[in-house]
């Protein structure tokens, strides 16, 4: 090996500053804000030794409290096979985190009267009217036959995973066979008025408003404010969300001048061997920008996002979205009567409730992971992951190209690895 190569190695492995990335807050020292320097260094001891155990390229983590940053490190690899290191302005698919941006671009809508929470899908699209669901047999088990809805599909339904519109990928039955297997798939083979056709064409998998079950939501949302907007999902957002709060490197496309920095996952998954890519590729043009699961990001730029809606909407002195607007989204939206089946979609948010694109913590204990009630988050299937604890005044990013099942054994990691290191 030579020289150049060590010494590219070593840097690459040690956590980097944040020269590459301007700093979303202010910092302090982790004592100032009630956290321990020596128990937040097991973060760096546990990434290294999974780095080179090759059980994930590498990683950029971002945490704050008491509005202060006093974390921004970055681990490993951003391209491996290149041997390209991991830097702090690493750019990522956030997959399943681009549903709270396109929920707060909705919400803004809805603060403007333009769209109500329990609007009709078909006040935006006529041909989801009169929607269909899967009868069942004996067992409990979709057929073929089908039953008219009991009512129609409305706003919070899609938003909070309650419309019968699920996921092809995330079930075996008749029914998901159906439908396209995620938002990224969705993405590449459909634009949006073909996308639209095809889900209005297949039976729900439950009646409305019935049962929490992943799915297409947030992709027909982003597709209902590009209607509104007269613009796409990506324009409308950049416009209203990530300009003003700062995220310049975050979007549904990539482009060649930031390519450099995308993060590639290993070639393979270490557990499954099976093969590993980037879904969708950003550096294509998507056929439509899926407001479920394709945007892109960096920690930077996602901790100001999680840190806007933990100040209740106010970005410096911008008020984004209202108090109480952030208030209702952050608040259970399933209640009693709906089926929760959240853990079959992500098994550390099993037992959370859900609010408006985003899981919601309704208990002290019971949970897998540590936290308090109030704590909100939803992760993202390519390996990344966020959430914010308002008691804690705690808000945490943690970005890693890990596509496969493993990304639920870091989400818990990770999670343990912070909270071990508040002191007070």
């Amino acid at each position: 090996m030579t020289a150049i190569r060590i010494l590219a190695t070593a840097l690459c492995l040690m956590a980097s500053s944040a020269a590459f990335a301007e700093d979303p807050l202010p910092r302090a020292k982790p004592e100032d804000v009630g956290m321990s320097s020596e128990r937040l260094a097991r973060i760096e001891t546990t990434l290294k030794a999974d780095i080179e155990a090759g059980r994930i390229p590498g990683a950029v983590i971002a945490i704050a409290r008491h509005g202060k940053l006093v974390m921004l490190n970055a681990y490993g690899w951003r391209d491996k096979a290149a041997g390209v290191a991991m830097t702090t302005d690493t750019i990522f698919n956030i997959a399943s985190m681009t549903k709270p941006m396109t929920t707060v671009g909705a919400l803004m809508l809805y603060e403007q009267g333009k769209i109500l929470i329990d609007d009709p899908l078909s006040k935006y699209f006529p041909k989801f009217a009169n929607m269909r669901v899967a009868a069942r047999d004996a067992n409990g088990e979709p057929t073929a036959e089908t039953v008219p809805a009991n009512r129609q599909i409305t706003i919070q339904d899609l938003m909070r995973h309650t419309s019968g519109i699920v996921y092809g990928g995330r079930g075996t039955t008749l029914v998901h066979k159906m439908y396209p297997a995620g938002s990224g798939d969705a993405s590449h083979d459909y634009d949006g008025a073909a996308f639209l056709d095809k889900l209005a064409s297949l039976p729900l998998l439950y009646q409305p408003a019935t049962v929490w079950d992943y799915g297409f939501g947030l992709d027909i949302t982003g597709l209902i404010i590009e209607k509104i907007s007269k613009q796409t999902l990506g324009q409308y957002l950049q416009a209203n969300l990530f300009a003003p709060l700062g995220m310049t490197d975050t979007g549904f496309s990539i482009s060649p001048d930031k390519a450099a920095r995308y993060a590639k996952p290993l070639p393979a998954d270490p557990d499954t061997g099976k093969p590993q890519a980037r879904s969708p590729e950003l550096t294509e043009p998507l056929k439509f920008e899926c407001g479920g699961g394709c945007a892109a990001s960096t920690a930077t730029d996602y901790l100001r996002f999680a840190t806007m809606l933990m100040n209740h909407g106010r970005a410096g002195e911008a008020q984004l979205l209202g108090r109480k607007t952030v208030d209702y989204m952050l608040s259970d939206q399933l209640g009693p009567n709906i089926k929760n089946l959240i853990g079959n979609a992500d098994p550390t948010r099993a037992d959370y409730g859900f609010g408006l694109g985003l899981a919601v913590r309704m208990t002290p204990g019971v949970v897998r992971m540590m936290g308090s009630v109030g704590q909100f988050s939803w992760p993202g299937a390519s390996g990344t992951d966020w959430w914010v604890d308002p008691k804690e005044e705690l808000a945490v990013v943690y970005l890693s190209a890990a596509p496969g099942p493993l990304r639920w054994h870091y989400r818990q990691k990770i999670n343990a690895l912070v909270y071990q290191a508040i002191i007070e």
